[in-house]
């Protein structure tokens, strides 16, 4: 009886050992995957690979998705579901939530205030902050059209092409069909353009549209821009300005569906402060080494992050 009592006290004390030793051991969760995407212009394959570091150097999986597509390729994924987190304009609230009041889109705090609420009503999506950098949509020339034709501004532009003058301006579908893009400046400058006018090119990449407008391609001399644009000057090409502030503020921000920030909240930390540095100058210099130098957008995204003290 005794060695029975003994043996049920020896199985006892080492099934707690193997329990406390079970509990002193130091578990590390598992972060991810987190599903990054963006769209398919330099500008979307830079910030995309932005996201990506700065979640890999917390130490989370992530899954590339970048240059996903165009606005309403990436839109619809991440409301399914399929994608995670990309980066997002605030003045394209105006498009998706084409029943809200134009003049909202064009001031900066009121229109990311809006697009914020909407997204999280409608579609569980969070507007994490945005970087202060406008990157709206515009129209830029060739300077050797510009110049002897006096071209500064989108009045003058309207006046030319009216006159008769010789213009075809290359773009992207979207572009060329957003009533808050082309058709815009066309309503508010009064000038229209023919088919024959416009070169459309896939994608909405900026970095080739500008490029056909340099090159000449198919007679092109006019090119569909972004204003965070850098490889504008090396290309020849000025911008003309929208003296009657057509477009939104288009300011770039990380969007993340609600219920993969409530499960890792601190995203939102590791993003604002890295976002928050990426100013109108910053984004020129980092866009034109991908338009310009031929960089990959990964290696301009890494570069910057360590220059800028957010990688270890």
């Amino acid at each position: 009886m005794m060695k029975q009592i003994v043996s049920l006290i020896l199985i006892s004390l080492a099934v707690n050992t193997v329990f406390a030793a079970g509990g002193n051991e130091k578990t590390e969760e598992i972060k991810g995957p987190i599903i990054v995407a963006s769209k398919i212009d330099t500008e979307g394959a830079l910030l995309g690979n932005v996201i990506m570091k700065v979640l890999e150097n917390d130490g989370f999986t992530v899954e590339n998705r970048t240059e996903f597509g165009p606005t309403d390729v990436v839109r619809k994924a991440i409301i399914a579901g399929e994608i995670d987190i990309y980066p997002e304009y605030t003045g394209n609230g105006g498009f998706f939530f084409s029943d809200t009041p134009t003049e909202t889109w064009k001031n900066r705090k009121a229109g990311y205030e809006l697009v914020r609420k909407l997204d999280l009503e409608k579609n569980n999506l969070v507007w994490l902050e945005p970087a202060p950098a406008n990157n709206t949509w515009a129209i830029a020339i060739r300077e050797d059209v510009a110049g002897p034709n006096n071209l500064k501004s989108l009045e003058d532009l309207a006046d030319y092409i009216n006159s008769g003058s010789e213009f075809k301006i290359a773009g992207s579908e979207e572009f060329a069909t957003r009533p808050d893009a082309l058709p815009a400046f066309e309503e508010t400058y009064g000038f229209s353009l023919s088919g024959e006018q416009m070169l459309i090119l896939s994608g909405g990449n900026t970095a080739t549209t500008e490029q056909a407008a340099s090159r000449g391609t198919s007679g092109v001399n006019a090119a569909m821009a972004y204003g965070t644009d850098g490889q504008l000057p090396a290309l020849g090409l000025v911008v003309l300005e929208d003296s009657k502030g057509v477009q939104p503020v288009y300011e770039p921000a990380p969007i993340i569906r609600k219920e993969v920030l409530d499960r890792y909240p601190e995203i939102a930390d590791l993003l604002e402060p890295v976002f928050s540095r990426l100013d109108l100058v910053t984004l020129q210099n980092l866009n034109a080494k991908i338009a310009v130098e031929g960089m990959s957008a990964e290696q301009v995204a890494e570069n910057w992050l360590i220059e800028a003290g957010q990688l270890q």
